[in-house]
């Protein structure tokens, strides 16, 4: 029997501003599926469209074309921070929709037209948590909204405004990382809600942003007792193909957050998550920083397959997902042009749009950068 191209499970990150040697081989020899770049893969824009162009030539070499990914939010998390236009905190954007609804739409195809430029095909964003707790160290500003409802319909109108433009979004985490005191960078949150409170406030979000046609679903490295008193959600079967797919009917891609953060990497070893997530209903698998632990996760893969431990139905269907995504976003690609990108970057049209956002008044300190801005 062919042998399934269990790379195409697996988007991963690497130091630098250039490819080194150890993510050509992750690339090429074992066909992942993408890259996600980091602040430490960036310098300036030019660089940025050159490294992007390296990218693309090595998805031509291996035969399938790389999506490019990155976490640009706004804010606090903005990897792209004096190369794109600088866009403010998701709160502040939430709050300015009370007076102008379709600016979320207008800011997110503003958002995407510059990503697609740069060589971009897809974003980590937006953040479709409900801001309900005070204390929680990594979410907080990022968040649209303390209200649900209206998280929700920012939300999509922002994803819409994204995906308009061609670039694919990504809600998340996935079914809620709001109310918790822990961040996930470093221990394992647990979230103790039942599951009519999560009904009413927490999923309101995911399933606005799935009636929008969200391209990808970011689970979170959380517990939630009322769901899965066993597995974190990015491990669990209940939450991931019961909730989300099921009584949610989502079927776009669902994205684990990164195996290497300490809430999941701290339980099992990656070959484990690997098995785990993929059971449980992850189509692919975020391994930001150790290419290394990224070729192992790929070859356990196909060794799962093999015996029998993970159903070859589901990583077929992990992949077809996988692909019509790719082929959505980023289709027949083209290497990315400087010219054009300098063009369009921080131009006047794209500023006015945030100068727009410049007066907005939000309640409360700016919260929620622990780790996030980090990488």
């Amino acid at each position: 029997m062919k042998r399934l191209p269990l790379g195409q499970l697996f988007v991963v990150g690497f130091d630098g501003p250039d490819v080194p040697r150890s993510a050509e081989e992750l690339i090429v020899d074992h066909g992942v599926a993408g890259v996600i770049l980091f602040k430490r893969n960036i310098e300036e824009g030019e660089q940025v469209v050159a490294l992007n162009t390296r990218l693309f030539e090595l998805g031509k070499k291996a035969g399938t074309p790389l999506i490019v990914s990155v976490d640009q939010e706004g804010g606090r998390v903005a990897r792209l921070r004096g190369i794109a236009t600088d866009v403010p905190a998701m709160r502040v954007v939430g709050k300015a929709a009370e007076t102008d609804p379709e600016l979320p739409y207008r800011l997110g195809a503003m958002m995407a037209r510059e990503l697609v430029a740069l060589g971009f095909h897809w974003d980590f964003a937006p953040v479709v948590d409900v801001d309900t707790n005070p204390l929680n160290p990594v979410i907080g500003e990022r968040s649209f909204s303390r209200d649900a409802q209206v998280t929700g319909a920012v939300a999509a109108r922002f994803i819409a405004g994204m995906q308009g433009q061609g670039i694919a979004a990504c809600a998340k985490h996935f079914p809620g990382h709001g109310d918790t005191d822990v961040d996930s960078h470093l221990a394992l949150p647990r979230l103790s809600h039942s599951l009519q409170r999560l009904r009413e406030v927490e999923l309101v979000p995911f399933v606005q942003a799935a009636l929008a046609g969200v391209a990808s679903i970011m689970t979170a490295h959380v517990m939630f007792p009322a769901l899965d008193p066993d597995e974190p959600a990015t491990l669990s079967a209940l939450i991931l193909e019961r909730l989300l797919r099921q009584d949610i009917g989502y079927d776009g891609v669902v994205v684990s957050d990164d195996l290497e953060m300490n809430a999941v990497a701290e339980l099992h070893p990656v070959e484990q998550l690997v098995k785990k997530g993929l059971n449980a209903g992850c189509d692919l698998f975020l391994i930001c920083h150790d290419n290394d632990k990224a070729a192992r996760a790929v070859e356990q893969a196909h060794k799962l397959v093999e015996r029998g431990e993970v159903p070859r139905a589901r990583v077929e269907q992990a992949l077809a997902r996988v692909q019509a995504l790719k082929h959505k976003y980023v289709g027949a690609p083209a290497a990315p042009s400087w010219t054009e990108a300098r063009a369009l970057l921080r131009s006047a049209p794209h500023v006015a749009l945030i100068e727009k956002l410049s007066g907005v008044d939000v309640d409360g300190p700016v919260r929620g950068a622990s780790l996030v801005d980090l990488g």
